[in-house]
């Protein structure tokens, strides 16, 4: 946890914001934010996931280290994994690459388990889904899909997105995702010039 507090302040203080604008952007108090960074506090999944959508980058990146190798290999057993208390689990598969905000994950939400709804993420982002066993209900800004085994989705991460288990054994998927960025618009300096006659 201390680890994980650390990396979310210097993230919080890398874009300049303040606990209480990162509240703003996130919907979390600034004394809950205060205790995750200073490790004193536990926070769940969905929490957490809010905080890295607000900071505009991934749950891998708060728990993990930057690696710049051409080639990383992350062995069985060293993947970073959250925890909720419901008992799901999210296993980060991807490393943190600098620069690149990406995530590979595996995640395994057990029978009649309701993993909660995600923040929407910055325009552009996107993500892929595939299916390894089980049932999963994906409510997309409302709307629900059921997938199956072997089924796979495509979605724009810039909406709400929900994930539960309908069924009564363990689902398993996996999930890519491909951050997009909040940008500010910048007007063009150039002047036009009119066509000569």
């Amino acid at each position: 946890m201390a680890g994980l507090g650390a990396r979310l302040r210097m993230e919080r203080l890398r874009r300049q914001l303040s606990l209480h604008q990162l509240e703003a952007r996130t919907g979390v108090s600034r004394s809950m934010l205060s205790e995750v960074e200073r490790g004193s506090k536990v926070p769940t999944v969905l929490v957490l996931d809010r905080i890295a959508t607000g900071l505009d980058t991934s749950l891998a990146r708060l728990f993990g280290d930057e690696r710049a190798a051409r080639v990383v290999v992350l062995r069985s057993g060293d993947h970073d994994t959250a925890h909720d208390p419901s008992g799901w689990e999210r296993r980060i598969l991807s490393p943190v690459l600098p620069g690149v905000e990406f995530e590979l994950v595996r995640t395994t939400i057990p029978g009649g388990v309701d993993a909660g709804e995600f923040a929407a993420h910055a325009p552009g982002s996107r993500e892929y889904l595939a299916m390894e066993r089980g049932v999963l209900r994906l409510t997309l800004d409302g709307v629900a899909h059921e997938l199956r085994a072997g089924d796979s989705i495509y979605y724009a991460g810039d909406c709400r997105h929900a994930f539960a288990n309908p069924g009564s054994e363990p689902c398993v998927y996996y999930l890519a995702m491909e951050l997009g960025r909040h940008h500010s618009p910048v007007r063009s300096r150039r002047r036009h010039r009119r066509p000569s006659r």
